[in-house]
């Protein structure tokens, strides 16, 4: 675990790219980041928190193996910013976090993508003692809470976000094994997959870990490499890999005007329905940030247009993500509303 090579490089992958700031200069995200000392595992934790819309507690780590032009973490994944954690302190913080579960979710709904199945985090049942229009009508108003980001049901879920270092997978599979060994908590990854060697897959399945929502950044491989620095040929590869295991999977993609559009979206969806058709898709709107700051959020009209090419693939279960973004108008959620069925945003 201690070694100076790079943990992807010896298994004859490419490294990716991992630098962080660290006080003016620059350093490895795996040396800066994590740490081993006295047979101990560390993560640096910038937060851990309950998070909205997904409803599951949200371990925020600094450092990661992309530099991400669009990221959204910058502040902390792109900077050293953060606390040392072991697996034990993370476990402390789970135990903790069970006791206020009010939703007990089968293992085959760890993922983000599921938590729109019970609550829009609207908070209208408690706020006003009656139910919004969009709300799916499964939960008592005694299962919604208000957490740091806003109301909705606590589910037993643990994941890892923000920065991604599953290329070093010892923390990850340690913190699931205590995980499993002490609480009913599922746990989940969020990852851009570039970390996710068949070695590291058989290594974190045989810990424990549950779920992975995987990040496919763009179906071209010379926009993945501008948008993240590295390669996406291993990463489109991985749903099969995943599920061969028998981990839960889920898939996100932006979709960025200009960039990342309706015709990557539909070639990703391709390849996620000839693994699985019911793998979840959410098709996310992007909005300017880090820098990428000069570019458009999309349309209202694109986002149809590109669920309507991805459910035409065959894909069974996709969602569109962030419609403040996309419909920040009543006419544009009208016309939204008008256009897909409910429960798809």
């Amino acid at each position: 675990m201690g070694s100076s090579i790079c943990r992807l490089k010896e298994q004859g992958y490419s490294p990716g790219s991992c630098l962080v700031q660290v006080q003016g200069k620059r350093e490895l995200a795996c040396k800066a980041t994590l740490k081993y000392e006295n047979n101990q595992t560390y993560r640096l934790i910038t937060t851990i928190h309950l998070s909205r819309p997904e409803n599951y507690l949200s371990i925020y780590q600094s450092g990661c193996n992309f530099s991400c032009r669009k990221c959204h973490s910058w502040s902390f994944s792109k900077i050293k910013n953060g606390t040392w954690y072991t697996p034990k302190q993370i476990l402390k913080k789970a135990m903790v976090y069970e006791k206020s579960v009010t939703l007990m979710e089968p293992r085959s709904k760890a993922t983000a993508w599921h938590a729109h199945d019970t609550c829009r985090c609207c908070g209208s049942c408690v706020l006003y003692g009656r139910r919004s229009s969009s709300c799916p009508g499964m939960l008592n108003p005694e299962s919604i809470v208000l957490g740091p980001q806003g109301f909705g049901p606590v589910r037993n879920i643990v994941a890892f976000t923000g920065g991604d270092l599953t290329c070093c997978p010892e923390f990850y599979g340690e913190c699931a094994r205590l995980i499993h060994k002490h609480t009913r908590l599922w746990v989940l990854i969020e990852t851009n997959g570039y970390g996710l060697t068949s070695q590291n897959l058989d290594y974190l399945r045989d810990c424990g870990v549950d779920a992975f929502w995987l990040d496919i950044k763009a179906y071209s491989a010379d926009t993945h490499k501008w948008l993240t620095g590295c390669s996406n040929e291993a990463i489109l590869r991985l749903p099969e890999k995943i599920l061969k295991r028998n981990f839960v999977l889920e898939v996100l993609s932006l979709y960025i005007p200009g960039l990342v559009e309706t015709d990557q979206l539909e070639r990703i969806a391709r390849s996620l329905k000839q693994v699985d058709r019911s793998i979840p898709f959410t098709i996310l709107a992007f909005f300017p940030e880090y820098r990428m700051k000069e570019f458009a959020r999309p349309a209202v009209w694109e986002m149809i247009e590109a669920y309507n090419r991805v459910k035409a693939t065959g894909l069974k279960n996709i969602r569109l993500g962030n419609v403040g973004v996309f419909a920040p108008t009543q006419e544009d959620q009208e016309y939204l509303m008008s256009c897909v069925e409910k429960g798809v945003y």
